[in-house]
Formats: C-alpha cells, sequence, structure tokens
C-alpha cells in the first residue's frame, strides 16, 4: 500500500466504503439470502478491485473488511480484510475486469425470479417498456459453469461483449450484472430481478406481446440519453 499514490489509496477508500455499503440495498431487495451474492466495485486509476469476503454475513460487512484484489484476483497483502478468504466468484469479477475496462462495477445475486430463468436456461424476452430502456432487449443466457476459476467471468464476458443488455443469466447457477461503477451494477441487479418478476407474472396470464425492435432501440436510447437530470446523477 506504500507504494501506491494518495490520490490512489483515497480511490481504495472510497470504493471500500461504497462497496460495503452497497451490500445492504443487495438485503433491502430481497436479492440475496444468507451469506450468498457478492458486489465488487473497480478502483479508479489503478488496477484493483474490491470484493466481499467469503462466507460473511451481510451485518458484518464493513469498509474494513472488504477485500482489495489485483486484476488477476490475488489479494493484496498486509491490506485491510486480507487475513480473510475473497468471494468464491473473485476469479469471474477479475476475469471481466481485465477483459472489459468500461466496467467499474460487477454483481451477482441469487435472486428468486432471475435465477428460475437461469434455471431453465431461458433468455427473458423484451416485453416491457422498462426492460427496453434499462437492458436494451432481452436478457441473455451465459454457459453453465463451474465456481472457482475464470469460466464464469469467461461465459459473463463472451455472452454481454457486443450486447446491450447489463445482466446476463448464468445457465443453473443465477444473475451477474454490469455497471459503469459498482452502484450502476447494483441498480441492474435490482432492475433485472423486477423484470424476471413481472415478465413470469405475465406469462401465467398468457401469451407474452414482444416489443417490436424499433420501438425497444426507440427507448434504450431515451432513457440512456435523455431520461433524468443532467446532474450525473443515476437514472
Amino acid at each position: 500500500m506504500s507504494t501506491l499514490s494518495p490520490e490512489v489509496q483515497v480511490a481504495i477508500a472510497r470504493v471500500r466504503d461504497e462497496v460495503a455499503a452497497l451490500h445492504a440495498e443487495l438485503v433491502r431487495y430481497g436479492l440475496v439470502v444468507w451469506t450468498g451474492g457478492n458486489v465488487s466495485g473497480r478502483v479508479p486509476g489503478a488496477d484493483l478491485f474490491v470484493i466481499k469476503p467469503s462466507g460473511v454475513g451481510y451485518d458484518d460487512l464493513d469498509p474494513s473488511s472488504m477485500i482489495l484484489c489485483t486484476l488477476d484476483g490475488e489479494v493484496v497483502p498486509d491490506t485491510p480484510g486480507s487475513d480473510r478468504s475473497p468471494s468464491s466468484d473473485t476469479a469471474a469479477h477479475a476475469y471481466v475486469y481485465r477483459t472489459m475496462p468500461e466496467v467499474g462495477g460487477v454483481v451477482h445475486t441469487h435472486s428468486t425470479y432471475a435465477t428460475a430463468w437461469a434455471a431453465r436456461a431461458e433468455a427473458i424476452p423484451c416485453v416491457i417498456t422498462a426492460m427496453a430502456d434499462e437492458f436494451g432487449g432481452e436478457i441473455p443466457v451465459g454457459p453453465f459453469a463451474i465456481i472457482g476459476d475464470d469460466s464464469i467471468g469467461r461465459g459473463i464476458v463472451e455472452t454481454l461483449q457486443g450486447h446491450r443488455s447489463r445482466a446476463v443469466l448464468m445457465r443453473n447457477h443465477g444473475p451477474f450484472t454490469i455497471g459503469r461503477d459498482a452502484r450502476d451494477a447494483v441498480k441492474a441487479a435490482v432492475m433485472l430481478e423486477d423484470v424476471a418478476r413481472t415478465v413470469h407474472i405475465a406469462r401465467q396470464g398468457g401469451a407474452l406481446v414482444p416489443i417490436a425492435p424499433e420501438a425497444i432501440d426507440a427507448l434504450f436510447e431515451r432513457y440512456q440519453n435523455v431520461y433524468g437530470q443532467s446532474t450525473g446523477e443515476s437514472r
């Protein structure tokens, strides 16, 4: 840590604070149970990211318990939290950060409805305007992959590169979302579960009515570039 510039050390502290706080949002929106799920955030200006420790309860998380890792997924020694094992998904997050430099945050949950779609290996079709707004089309399915190495990360990248969606349903596992920062990735996880639930309920009542591709494009363009305030606030 002593070799890092003061600016990077400030950035690390800020990301620690943010990532620790954002885990409470997963609980608040009912996206996780027990110790499952995780949030990570890239450290601006450095090849580093911060992630949750493995198997630690959400009530016990604070900035000092977050773990600082390199983009190879290695824990940075002699830093707060480095005496603990990082999330079992660390290698997957690291692969996403190495391969997609535009990504600043990654989230994984086992949220009920999104995971149910993943269990069927079924993409969520874009049949509501909120989904067109947020994801620009369907939520795609990624391949089955075993936890522990970067296989999940490879599946995430292969599925989402060149795709407007910030969410992927990893088959038989659950959703992963990406964002420009950790907060944006958490927002995507919240919105994903909302649309997964809505579309599931809609299908119980009858056939789904698709939205025309040109309408999806227009909705996505408006929401991403016009909707909200001009101050840079999160939509």
